[in-house]
């Protein structure tokens, strides 16, 4: 028994880049015994509540994103990093239909593992060797603002080093300043920068 979600019919019959490529990625996944649910507007894959993978379509190619792929074994060498701060997240990438349909064995394969992962109760460790300096821009505006320091101490490491890239992601310091109060109200609120992007998204 799979877990195809009724709901999602019209959304892979829709035409849309990447649609042959999806529904074949859907298939595997299913037959994997993987239930579908809703998430950030995209299809994605889970094991008795908990995500384990999810479609993505970007302009060169779709991908499978897995959530907890750092730990994944990679045998086949074929995870790569969404992006250069990626802690846990790996993505296998297509180019075609027939490039996905060529490799389903191997697609399978990857997918159990994912699910070995999480039946293993393994978690990422967000905070080993992967600190990151504070930038400038950050400190001046902690030593500033006390309510805005109480509340960005208070984040977890996780959120802080999110919001952190994301400020340091902007090279000028007025950009960098203007991130930051654009942000303070999510960090009041104890939200992290995804948190944020999802609560926007809903």
């Amino acid at each position: 028994m799979t877990g195809k979600n009724p709901r999602f019919e019209t959304y892979f019959a829709k035409p849309r880049p990447w649609q042959a490529e999806f529904n074949a990625l859907r298939e595997m996944l299913l037959d994997c015994q993987l239930t579908e649910e809703l998430k950030w507007r995209q299809p994605c894959y889970c094991l008795d509540g908990a995500n384990i993978v999810i479609l993505s379509g970007f302009k060169d190619f779709c991908a499978l994103g897995f959530f907890k792929g750092s730990l994944m074994p990679d045998p086949d060498r074929m995870l790569v990093e969404p992006g250069p701060n990626s802690r846990a997240a790996r993505m296998l990438r297509f180019t075609s239909l027939a490039e996905i349909l060529k490799h389903e064995a191997l697609i399978k394969r990857y997918v159990q593992a994912a699910i070995a992962v999480e039946r293993s109760g393994r978690k990422v460790d967000f905070s080993a060797n992967k600190t990151v300096p504070w930038p400038d821009a950050l400190q001046s505006a902690l030593r500033e603002d006390a309510p805005f320091k109480n509340a960005f101490e208070a984040l977890t490491p996780g959120r802080q080093r999110g919001w952190i890239l994301h400020f340091e992601g902007a090279k000028q310091a007025k950009t960098q300043r203007e991130r930051i109060q654009k942000a303070r109200e999510q960090i009041m609120q104890g939200l992290g920068m995804h948190d944020a992007y999802r609560k926007r998204r809903d």
